[in-house]
C-alpha cells in the first residue's frame, strides 16, 4: 500500500507492481499528482501548472527513464533557451543547452567569463555520471561515492571539493570577473532555501546550472499533470489502483509492524506486506504513526526538523508575450528576477529576519514559450513564485503584510510581485487578462505535504542532507516501524521531481519481500481454498 499519489508515491507503486505486488495508492485530493498538477482555472483557454513546472531532475533521473513513460503518452517540450537572468539596465545572462551560446552571453559581461563557464562545464562532464548515480540511489551510495572520489581527485581533489562547498557568492567571485556567470549560479542556488552566503550553495547552484546546461528545463506537453497521467496509466496497466478522495488519518501498527491504515471515513485498509508513505516526516511521525510506537530520540530530533522557506505564487493569463526590456529573456522558459547579487543577498537576509521582502526574488515561468499548447497563439501562460518566511515579524515593504494571508494581504503581495516584474518588463501589467493567487495556506490545502507552502520537503541546507535527512542518523527509507517506509521528499535525496525517494522506498520494501517470495506467497494464496490471506 502507498499513501499519497504524488510523483514519489506513484513511482514507488509502479516499481512494486513491476515486482508482482498488488498495489493500492490512497490519495487525499480528488485527483492524483501531489505538487505536479495543472488546470484551466485562471482562464479556460490557458493551461496553468498549480505548483511545479520545469523538470531538469526528471530529465536526468534514471528512475523515471527506466519506467519508459513515453510509452504511456508522456512527451517533453523545451523553450528555445533554458533560463535568463535579466538586469534593469537591459543586460541579460542566458543559460542555453548550447554551451557556446551560454558562454557568449557571459562574455558580454566580462571577456573571458565564457571560457570560465566552459571550464566549469568540463568538470561537470567528468563528474556527471557519478553525481547522478549518487543522487538517485539509496543512501549511502557506496559505489557511486567511491567512483566520484576518484574523479574528484582527477579534477583537482580537495580544491574541487572546496569549490563545491563554497557559498555561491564566493564561488562566483572566484570563477567569474563579471556579473553574468555569478548570477546564473546564484539564481539557481536560490531555487532552494539557500542564501548566497550559505555554505554549499555554490555546489547546489553549479549542479542546477549544469543540469540545465545538459538536460534543459523541460516541461510535459499539455501541462505538468501529463507526467502524473503517464505514471498512473503505467501503474493501472500493471494492475495497480489509485483511489482519490481517501484521506489516511492513521497508520495501524500491531506487534511493532505496520499492518494497514485507517481512513478519515473510518475504513480499515489492510496492507499485507508494507506501507509506503509519500508524506512529510512531521506528518508521518507523531501524526499518522502514534508516538508510542517511535523511539523518544526520534521524536526529540523531529522537533529540530526544519522546513524550507514558505512560498507565494501568482499565475497569469497574458494577452501577449512578456515585454522584457532585455529581449533575450523572451526566449527563456525560466527567468530569474533580481537586480544583481546584492539584491539576492538582501532578499535572503529579509527572510532570515522574518520580514516579507520588499523586492522579492522571483522565479518566473513562461509556459507557452516552453510548450505552445499551453495557451492561444500570441498569448502567454505565465507564473511567478517567491519565498517568504513561515513566521512573519514585519513587512519590509511597509504595506502592513502580517502573514495572516487574508484576501487583502494576498492581493497586496501579488501586486508587489507584479511591480517587481514591471522593473524588468515595463508594461507587463497591461498584458494581464486574469490572475490567480496561491498563498501558503492555499498551497497546503491543495497538497498537505507543502506545509505552509514549503515545496522541498525540508530545508536543503547541509545540516539536513545525506545522513541528516530527515533527522540525524537516518538517510534511508526504512523507519523504526517494521513494514513502514518513507517515500517522500523528506527522505534522501530530497525535493524535486525525480522519483528517487519513492524508488528507494520501493527497493527497500522489496528487499524485505523479494520477488521470488512474493510469487510463492501468491501461489499459496491461490491454492488456499479457505480464502484466508497469508
Amino acid at each position: 500500500m502507498v499513501i499519497g499519489a504524488g510523483p514519489n508515491g506513484l513511482v514507488a507503486a509502479n516499481l512494486l507492481a513491476d515486482a508482482g505486488w498488488s498495489v493500492e495508492v490512497l490519495e487525499e485530493q480528488p485527483e492524483p499528482g501531489g505538487a505536479v498538477r495543472h488546470d484551466r482555472e485562471v482562464d479556460p483557454e490557458f493551461v496553468s501548472d498549480l505548483f511545479s513546472s520545469f523538470y531538469p531532475l526528471a530529465a536526468a533521473s534514471p528512475v523515471l527513464a527506466g519506467l519508459r513513460l513515453e510509452d504511456h503518452g508522456l512527451r517533453w517540450s523545451h523553450a528555445p533557451s533554458v533560463l535568463a537572468h535579466p538586469l534593469t539596465d537591459g543586460s541579460c545572462a542566458i543559460l542555453d543547452r548550447d554551451v557556446d551560446v551560454t558562454a557568449q552571453s557571459l562574455d558580454a559581461f566580462a571577456k573571458g567569463d565564457g571560457d570560465a563557464w566552459r571550464r566549469l562545464h568540463d568538470v561537470w562532464q567528468d563528474l556527471c555520471p557519478d553525481i547522478v548515480d549518487a543522487l538517485f540511489t539509496p543512501f549511502p551510495p557506496v559505489r557511486a561515492t567511491a567512483r566520484l572520489a576518484r574523479r574528484l581527485r582527477a579534477a583537482g581533489g580537495l580544491r574541487m571539493a572546496r569549490s563545491l562547498a563554497l557559498p555561491v557568492r564566493r564561488m562566483g567571485e572566484e570563477e567569474f570577473s563579471g556579473d553574468g556567470g555569478r548570477l546564473l549560479l546564484a539564481g539557481n542556488a536560490l531555487h532552494a532555501d539557500l542564501a548566497p552566503e550559505s555554505a554549499g550553495s555554490g555546489g547546489f547552484g553549479w549542479l542546477m546550472a549544469m543540469l540545465g546546461q545538459t538536460y534543459g528545463f523541460p516541461v510535459p506537453v499539455g501541462g505538468a499533470g501529463a507526467l502524473i497521467q503517464a505514471l498512473t496509466r503505467r501503474l493501472e496497466s500493471r494492475g495497480g489502483r489509485v483511489r482519490c478522495g481517501q484521506r489516511v488519518d492513521q497508520i495501524v501498527v500491531a506487534g511493532g509492524r505496520a499492518v494497514g491504515v485507517r481512513t478519515a471515513s473510518g475504513d480499515m485498509v489492510a496492507a499485507r506486506r508494507a506501507v509506503l508513505a509519500d508524506v512529510s516526516v512531521p506528518a508521518l511521525y507523531g501524526e499518522l504513526v502514534d508516538a508510542d510506537h517511535l523511539p523518544s530520540q526520534l521524536m526529540d530530533d523531529l522537533r529540530r526538523f526544519q522546513w524550507d522557506f514558505a512560498t507565494f505564487k501568482v499565475d497569469w493569463a497574458l494577452d501577449a508575450p512578456v515585454p522584457w526590456q532585455a529581449p533575450q529573456a523572451a526566449r527563456a522558459g525560466t527567468v530569474h528576477l533580481a537586480d544583481g547579487m546584492d539584491e539576492l543577498t538582501r532578499f535572503a537576509a529579509q527572510i532570515a529576519m522574518r520580514q516579507v521582502p520588499d523586492r522579492p526574488f522571483l522565479l518566473f515561468g513562461q509556459m507557452t514559450t516552453s510548450d505552445p499548447s499551453r495557451s492561444p497563439q500570441g498569448t502567454e501562460s505565465a507564473w511567478a513564485y517567491t519565498h517568504i518566511p513561515h513566521e512573519v515579524r514585519s513587512d519590509a515593504g511597509d504595506e502592513g503584510i502580517t502573514g495572516s494571508w487574508d484576501a487583502t494581504e494576498q492581493e497586496r503581495m501579488a501586486d508587489r510581485i507584479e511591480r517587481q516584474v514591471e522593473r524588468f518588463a515595463p508594461g507587463f501589467r497591461s498584458q494581464i487578462r486574469a490572475r490567480r493567487v496561491l498563498a501558503p495556506p492555499t498551497l497546503q490545502a491543495l497538497d498537505d505535504n507543502l506545509r505552509n507552502g514549503a515545496i522541498n520537503g525540508g530545508t536543503t541546507a547541509l545540516h539536513q542532507q545525506l545522513f541528516f535527512r530527515p533527522v540525524p542518523g537516518t538517510g534511508r527509507p526504512e523507519t523504526p516501524v517494521a513494514g513502514l517506509f518513507l517515500a517522500s521528499a523528506s527522505a534522501h535525496p530530497g525535493g524535486g521531481v525525480h522519483g528517487a525517494p519513492g524508488a528507494n522506498a520501493a527497493r527497500a520494501a522489496l528487499r524485505r519481500h523479494p520477488p521470488g517470495l512474493v510469487r510463492a506467497q501468491r501461489l499459496l494464496m491461490h491454492r488456499d481454498r479457505t480464502g484466508r490471506r497469508r
